[in-house]
């Protein structure tokens, strides 16, 4: 029988029978304590259609409520359903007498939180994993005001890293062809250059010489998880304009993907914040590489072009001696650059820079380390942990005002290079060490020998 018809059916039966299993709590308001009611309620039900009903009423209950309910909902969450301190002393106490498989089995028991069969059986009606990745991404905004919050956050993410596993994931090809409804999401989930038109996304998906591929899950439909967008070039490109806007007649950004030597990797928007900490797109990434692979067997190159976000703060945070290393009209130009107007500077003073925002960008990449022991910069981070090499530092590559605004229009080629892909993660994971091009180490030298401190 059709999974789609049962499903419907589902729905209608509980729909239909939603107000005989309303609970006392419901009937009584729709407050942060009257959806905890419902919670206990929904915890108590045996009845699987029952259940449907109580998990629908909850989530409604949820939905209607502003930010302070929710987050009153949230502390009742951490507190209602955490795992009882006597039951623990007393699981514990009597391992230690005995720690015998049984007592350990009682103990994990005891230490189990209610949350996750909560969040379980609220994801039971048709259409609530994605309500649920929406309440966790509630939960997020109020972490920080509310730390004691995190155990209830720890719970969400075990239970999505089972949900969104790469083997329920499914890829599909997003082009000018794609239903509108999904182009719409791509429009309005792009996130690191803006799309601010329909022509500016055919630009993206509709030529002959670009790519999009997205992640769907059967449970959210036609929400993308995570996308990519890919151009086609002949040559590993240092400029994201000619990628964005249609190549100038001196550009080669227009190769026919059939004479294209290189893939590049130029946009990856995560879509949904509910999933913040799942990784999706190291395994995007992967499987878009083998796709093209097959399609394009002329691609030798596969590449990204990154923004560096984080860089221009970095630089506006160094103390004047850390640019002892520069000549004067160096020192004049970055100092004007940081407390000016950095795009008037840019153009006035762009001989003058070249070298040292050079200098610079390589030692933000592969030097600056945060408490971690890690590179700084999260896109690095994303691109070493993946098996690529810091390939080269782009002068100028994204000249947008964003651009200009987060990293002084500077960007970076990730390079993935097939046969060095485990070699590259290996290094990075048990040691640390990134991988760089000569180019690259050739500019890390010099950035070793400038004053910046560590």
């Amino acid at each position: 029988m059709n999974s789609t018809f049962l499903n419907d059916l589902l729905t209608s039966v509980t729909q239909r029978y939603a107000g005989r299993f309303r609970s006392r709590a419901d009937r009584a308001g729709q407050g942060s304590d009257a959806l905890l009611e419902q919670c206990d309620d929904l915890l108590a039900s045996d009845g699987e259609v029952s259940g449907l009903g109580r998990a629908r009423t909850a989530l409604t209950t949820y939905d209607a409520m502003d930010d302070a309910g929710k987050l009153a909902f949230f502390r009742g969450l951490a507190t209602r359903y955490a795992p009882a301190p006597e039951a623990v002393a007393a699981a514990y106490a009597r391992y230690t007498d005995n720690p015998d498989s049984s007592n350990a089995q009682a103990l994990s028991v005891a230490a189990r939180s209610a949350r996750p069969e909560l969040l379980r059986r609220l994801n039971t009606p048709p259409g609530h994993t994605f309500g649920l990745v929406r309440m966790r991404a509630d939960l997020q905004r109020y972490l920080r005001e509310a730390p004691e919050l995190q155990s209830v956050d720890t719970d969400f993410m075990e239970l999505f890293r089972s949900w969104f596993n790469r083997g329920f994931l499914v890829m599909r090809r997003i082009d000018w062809t794609t239903p509108a409804h999904v182009l719409e999401k791509i429009i309005a989930y792009e996130a690191v250059h803006a799309i601010h038109t329909w022509d500016d996304l055919r630009q993206r998906v509709g030529p002959d010489n670009r790519r999009c591929f997205g992640f769907f899950h059967p449970a959210t439909g036609d929400e993308p998880l995570i996308f990519v967008q890919v151009a086609l070039t002949r040559g590993i490109p240092d400029r994201v304009q000619p990628l964005l806007n249609g190549p100038a007649a001196e550009d080669t950004a227009d190769t026919p993907a059939a004479g294209a030597d290189t893939a590049t990797f130029f946009s990856i928007s995560n879509c949904q914040s509910g999933l913040r900490g799942i990784s999706f797109g190291n395994f995007l990434i992967k499987q878009v590489v083998e796709e093209l692979r097959k399609e394009l067997p002329g691609l030798t190159h596969f590449v990204t072009l990154s923004p560096m976000p984080g860089f221009a703060d970095w630089v506006r945070a160094l103390p004047p001696a850390s640019l002892d290393g520069f000549d004067a009209a160096e020192q004049e130009a970055i100092t004007a650059l940081v407390h000016g107007d950095p795009a008037a500077t840019l153009d006035g003073s762009a001989p003058v820079l070249r070298k040292p925002l050079m200098q610079l960008a390589t030692r933000y990449l592969v030097l600056e380390k945060n408490r971690h022991g890690l590179p700084l910069n999260p896109v690095s981070r994303f691109h070493l942990g993946n098996g690529a090499e810091v390939h080269r530092v782009n002068w100028l590559g994204d000249a947008s005002a964003n651009g200009i605004q987060q990293s002084f229009g500077m960007m970076v080629n990730y390079l993935y290079r097939l046969d060095d892909i485990e070699r590259n993660h290996e290094a990075y994971a048990t040691e640390g060490r990134v991988a760089c091009s000569k180019e690259v180490q050739r500019l890390t030298r010099q950035a070793k020998a400038m004053p910046v401190p560590a």
